[in-house]
């Protein structure tokens, strides 16, 4: 594995690489803008890998993209690579429709200190759910960014992620209902505590989500790239795209249907990715939200 590598295939070619949060901040804005937010592997009779190596091949060599176990994954070596302090952490996601966080640790973050600052990067949230600067590791202080106003909380050792949504315009008004479509304005994401992880406690999780038919993602085929104005998603045969603020305090999200024989030209044009294996599809019946 070679860094080099990694930074051409994100596009990196600032030469400063002061261990600050500027270039920690350019890093991540470089990964999330190029690398997928997917799990395709699931749906084309592949393995979602966690080993160092597997996910470098498939994510730099082969031009592919991956879920946080892997996207943070590789990205927690080019931190600790470049010589940042990084920390892997373990995180609890919220449901909307149960009300309540995973009983499992289903979601790896980083936490990463410069100086006597820590801040929480995360590049594998996807969707319009995705932080596009390192959070600053401080409760109930609103962190304004692109894509929405985010804020953390903390009781009693537990950390939680929030973001406070804007409001949606949706042309296409038989989508008004989808499923897919997040409708509160304050969102909890996911809980978390400082505890470090290692990449050996995700094992038997990461062998759970890819076979598990209760998993969200055995029953939702999904592919998410954040653009410098919003997000695109793909799940099952429902391509999103979302504006970010493309008027005061409102997003535009647009929503197109699929055919077919559209799919993988999709996926090739908007998401830069070339599948080796025939892929299926598929939207279920567990909550999936853009």
């Amino acid at each position: 594995m070679n860094i080099e590598t990694y930074f051409e295939r994100i596009g990196y070619v600032n030469s400063r690489r002061e261990l600050d949060l500027e270039t920690l901040t350019d890093i991540l804005q470089h990964q999330i803008q190029v690398i997928p937010f997917e799990n395709l592997n699931i749906h084309c009779g592949e393995a979602m890998e966690l080993g160092l190596e597997a996910i470098f091949d498939q994510i730099v060599r082969r031009k592919r993209g991956g879920w946080c176990l892997q996207v943070n994954h590789l990205l927690y070596w080019v931190l600790t690579t470049m010589g940042f302090e990084a920390t892997m952490l373990g995180g609890y996601v919220y449901s909307t429709p149960a009300d309540r966080y995973s009983s499992s640790m289903i979601h790896l973050l980083l936490q990463v200190t410069i100086g006597d600052k820590n801040y929480i990067v995360d590049a594998g949230f996807g969707c319009s759910y995705q932080i596009w600067q390192p959070l600053e590791l401080i409760p109930g202080k609103d962190q304004p960014q692109i894509p929405c106003i985010f804020r953390l909380r903390e009781e009693e050792g537990i950390w939680y992620l929030d973001q406070i949504r804007r409001e949606q315009y949706i042309p296409n008004q038989e989508f008004l209902d989808s499923d897919l479509l997040e409708k509160n304005k304050y969102r909890k994401i996911y809980s978390f505590t400082l505890e470090p992880r290692t990449i050996e406690d995700f094992q038997s999780v990461n062998t759970y989500l890819q076979t598990s038919p209760l998993s969200l993602f055995t029953s939702n085929s999904f592919c998410s790239l954040q653009t410098p104005q919003g997000v695109h998603c793909l799940v099952g045969f429902t391509l999103t795209s979302r504006t970010f603020n493309y008027k005061h305090n409102v997003d535009l999200v647009e929503f197109k249907t699929l055919k077919e024989e559209e799919v993988e030209e999709v996926l090739e044009n908007l998401f830069n990715i070339c599948l080796d294996r025939k892929f299926v599809p598929k939207h279920g019946d567990r909550c999936f939200t853009v």
